[in-house]
């Protein structure tokens, strides 16, 4: 799992085992010249040669430790950036529906937290696991050659500390894993929680809300202590058996040397050695530890990749799509029958749609009549499980995703913030909009004036609680118009804005319509009224299509929809009714 995102950087991990490995064989040669300045104060010689050797393996040890700190540590920042942008572009470039159905905060969480944890296994572990095992054989291998009767002893201890540790780490691997999931399960209610606070503050559900994030916190936070707690007990094992070890290595030396068996020297050699085996037993345990957490984070990275692309997302668009074989219609469904999961009831059920390439069209229907689903259709975020959907003449199964977008503008009714300024808000879909039409599109929803009442214009700053729901709305339409786009899709773009600003919105609309194809979701019968064909669906499919005088007196479903429109008219003699909330 951890290889798949080491692999691109295998070059510099070899550089980096080698610079440990280097590291270690220095680490090992200390306790041998020690013994060799023993030696030689024991025979009264020169002791110049053995400190410069001592000075000489120091500093060669400093410079490769920090070229080999270095060289991992940039090496893991690589990695760590590798794996968010892949998995940023997964989510940009996956299909949309699989992609909403998972909580936004955890998906953060697959950039942010698994990745840290992936930074400290790749980083130092991967090398520290690979280095501290040829450590650990290393010393063993002097330590036989000092004496292999203290030997046996340091053995038995490696032994039976090694099926300890190794009994240890599934279950602190484990608990990691259920660790991260459960925070990724927080920073999605949170962030769900805080998009949504007002509704949150007015239902007074802040302590139920707080009470499920605490729950999954306290979820995460049970498995982080026992995987600390067996952590624990795995890091106490290891120097626990390496301390009786030094112990037991102590006592028995201590008898040898007494004997003459060994000389004195020899036997502070082997426990320097002892000694030393704390390092490579510590970066072991502590390597082992975080690998496990950093393959369970890959793995929760990895599962990433079991998000389906958009069709055609992993190929690159050569050329626009352009206009294809002239005609009335610029775009087409022919029966076309979509669901959104296998078995369920299908939300559109072989549809025949022909929107004119000018003009306006509105779509109405009661609730689930399948009105979105034509424009998830149109924008190729449902695929049609039957029928043929055509623009221009051309199937879209001939076109990528990005050739049909760019042929469309498209304002939601919830009407989201663009994270950003105002003006990068308006020219997100035109990037090389000028001034003058910038300036055009505000006067035409009547946005100019709070623009030029701000401090800081087109530059401020566009958030939730700077622009009201309305101005939002506005924004969004004014960002379509830009875009000066052949269809136009409006999902009720003027269903928070007052009767004057809807009066001019919907006049810059019309003059859209004009010159392009406009096709609206309508919820507000000043919005069925002003189109040029109406259509008219229920439960999946089109009942009737006609104008507004023509299905008023042949469809008794129109007739009961715009009676339910009509409620959102507020009577001129009456200011004071409030008005009602748009249907459909």
């Amino acid at each position: 799992m951890l290889w798949s995102f080491v692999h691109p950087h295998r070059g510099t991990l070899v550089l980096g085992l080698i610079l440990a490995l280097f590291g270690s064989a220095l680490e090992l040669a200390s306790p041998m010249v020690i013994k060799l300045v023993l030696d030689t104060v024991a025979d009264a010689g020169d002791l110049a040669m053995p400190i410069a050797l001592l000075l000489g393996l120091f500093l060669v040890g400093a410079v490769l430790g920090l070229w080999h700190w270095i060289v991992l540590g940039t090496m893991a920042e690589r990695i760590v950036l590798d794996a968010r942008t892949s998995i940023v572009q997964r989510y940009l470039r996956a299909a949309l529906l699989p992609l909403t159905r998972r909580p936004p905060g955890e998906l953060v969480t697959r950039v942010t937290s698994d990745t840290v944890l992936l930074n400290e296994a790749v980083g130092r572990s991967l090398v520290a696991l690979v280095n501290g095992t040829v450590l650990l054989v290393g010393t063993l291998v002097m330590m036989a050659l000092l004496d292999p009767v203290l030997l046996g002893t340091t053995v038995v201890a490696v032994i039976v500390v090694a099926a300890l540790f190794l009994t240890l780490m599934p279950g602190i691997a484990r608990h990691e894993e259920r660790a991260q999931a459960a925070l990724g399960s927080m920073g999605g209610v949170l962030e769900g929680a805080l998009r949504a606070m007002r509704t949150v503050k007015v239902s007074r559900a802040e302590e139920r809300i707080g009470a499920r994030v605490v729950r999954d916190a306290e979820e995460s936070a049970r498995h982080s202590v026992r995987g600390v707690r067996r952590q624990a007990v795995a890091l106490t094992v290891a120097f626990s058996g390496v301390q009786l070890a030094i112990i037991a290595i102590l006592g028995l030396g201590a008898v040898r040397a007494t004997d003459g068996a060994i000389e004195v020297s020899t036997l502070v050699a082997f426990l320097l050695y002892a000694f030393a085996l704390m390092g490579p037993v510590t970066e072991l345990s502590q390597s082992v530890t975080a690998l496990q957490s950093g393959v369970a984070a890959a793995r929760r990275i990895r599962e990433v990749t079991g998000i389906p692309l958009e069709p055609g997302a992993d190929t690159p668009v050569k050329a626009s799509a352009g206009p294809g074989v002239p005609g009335d219609a610029i775009l087409e469904l022919r029966g076309v029958t979509a669901r959104y999961a296998p078995g369920t009831r299908a939300a559109l059920d072989a549809v025949d749609i022909a929107v004119p390439r000018r003009g306006h069209t509105a779509i109405v229907g009661p609730s689930g009549a399948g009105k979105t689903t034509v424009f998830s259709l149109l924008l190729r975020f449902l695929e049609p499980e039957g029928g043929r959907i055509l623009l221009d003449g051309r199937p879209y199964s001939e076109l990528s995703p990005a050739q049909v977008r760019e042929r469309f503008a498209y304002v939601e009714q919830d009407t989201p913030v663009v994270p950003g300024t105002l003006r990068e808000n308006l020219v997100f879909g035109r990037p090389d909009a000028d001034e003058a039409d910038i300036r055009r599109v505000l006067h035409e929803v009547r946005l100019a004036d709070r623009v030029d009442a701000l401090e800081e214009g087109l530059d401020t700053p566009l958030d939730a609680t700077s622009f009201s729901g309305g101005e939002r709305q506005r924004v969004a339409l004014a960002r379509a118009l830009l875009c000066s786009a052949d269809v136009l899709l409006l999902d009720e773009a003027t269903s928070q804005v007052d009767a004057i600003t809807e009066a001019a919105v919907t006049d810059s609309v019309r003059r859209h319509a004009d010159r392009a194809a406009v096709v609206t979701i309508a919820h507000r019968l000043s919005t069925v009224i002003g189109a040029d064909r109406i259509i008219v669906m229920e439960d999946g499919r089109v009942r009737a299509q006609g104008t507004h005088r023509g299905l008023l007196a042949d469809d008794a479903l129109y007739r009961e929809l715009v009676a339910a429109l009509r409620i959102a008219e507020v009577p001129e003699s009456d200011p004071g009714v409030p008005e009602a909330a748009p249907a459909g």
